[in-house]
């Protein structure tokens, strides 16, 4: 409550230190061209179709950022699948391998 009490003083004050450094003032700012008024009006029809745009855009992207952990999550057990595929596949190769090299091996031993 006490700063509801101080809020007149602080404006009389205020304008009354306006008026004593620029005592027409007053008159100057009541005194918009219409130029001016309507470059305002302007600026913020703008300001406003920007924020719409960005709102926009960011309802997008949300929508998009959703859409990919949906994706996301319904691939993960693929990804896990693929991986124990893969897993399997290398073991697979490597014991290949040690039987070609024990073929080759025994290859070798037959031409001495």
């Amino acid at each position: 409550m006490s700063q509801t009490f101080f809020e007149p003083e602080v404006t009389e004050e205020t304008k009354a230190a306006e008026h004593a450094l620029h005592p027409n003032a007053e008159a100057v700012s009541l005194a918009l061209s219409a130029d001016d008024f309507s470059a305002l009006e302007e600026r913020i029809v703008r300001a406003v179709e920007l924020v719409k745009r960005e709102r926009q855009a960011r309802i997008a992207a949300d929508e998009r950022a959703a859409k990919a952990e949906t994706q996301l999550a319904e691939q993960g057990p693929l990804v896990d699948q693929m991986k124990q595929e893969i897993r399997s596949l290398r073991t697979e190769r490597d014991q290949v391998r040690q039987r070609v090299e024990r073929l080759l091996s025994q290859l070798d031993a037959l031409e001495l």
